[in-house]
């Protein structure tokens, strides 16, 4: 067994569904709204580096990252000039989008930082660590990497134990260093 599995089989889930969705299963893409795909595309293209794999006339632009058909998807169809949903309101909390290394999370926070684009928090959960932040439409991103699952904090029954205890503005530090290039 590769050293992936070997971890993985040390979680144990809180609950098990009844009927389990199949092994493998993943988020392929997510397709949001936004009053301005400019705007969008500045950001995840300028800053954060994604690459436009189609753009459709009727108002969509899709964005992906190493070749895939598409990570991001955004449309103007029903939401050109529109604002963002109103504190309180249900529906999308973040956007999770995870890099391969520490070092390449270390690069976006490089490019965040040349943008001066604002950060709401970062975090080190023990599993992955994280920056927070919002895009050019509000919704929450985060950013970040996973550790290998080996190195995850497990409890003595091999629940998950999120952890936020270390020193932040150390991890920040360190990740400016990272991703200089």
């Amino acid at each position: 067994m590769n050293e992936r599995v070997d971890a993985r089989l040390q979680l144990v889930p809180l609950e098990r569904s009844e009927r389990p969705i199949a092994d493998g299963v993943d988020i392929g893409h997510v397709h949001l709204k936004t009053a301005d795909l400019g705007r969008v595309e500045q950001f995840y293209v300028g800053i954060l580096g994604f690459d436009v794999v189609a753009r459709m006339e009727e108002g969509a632009l899709f964005v992906s990252a190493g070749g895939y058909h598409h990570h991001l998807g955004f449309n103007t169809w029903t939401s050109r000039g529109g604002s963002p949903p109103p504190p309180g309101a249900t529906g999308l909390f973040h956007v999770a989008i995870r890099y391969p290394t520490r070092e390449a999370l270390g690069d976006a926070l490089r490019r965040l930082v040349e943008a001066e684009w604002p950060l709401d928090g970062v975090n080190d959960h023990g599993t992955h660590e994280a920056l927070y932040l919002r895009d050019p439409d509000q919704n929450g991103l985060e950013l970040y990497w996973d550790r290998p699952e080996r190195e995850w904090p497990l409890d003595a029954e091999g629940h998950l134990a999120f952890t936020q205890g270390r020193d932040l503005e150390a991890m920040v530090q360190e990740l400016v260093e990272l991703g200089r290039v």
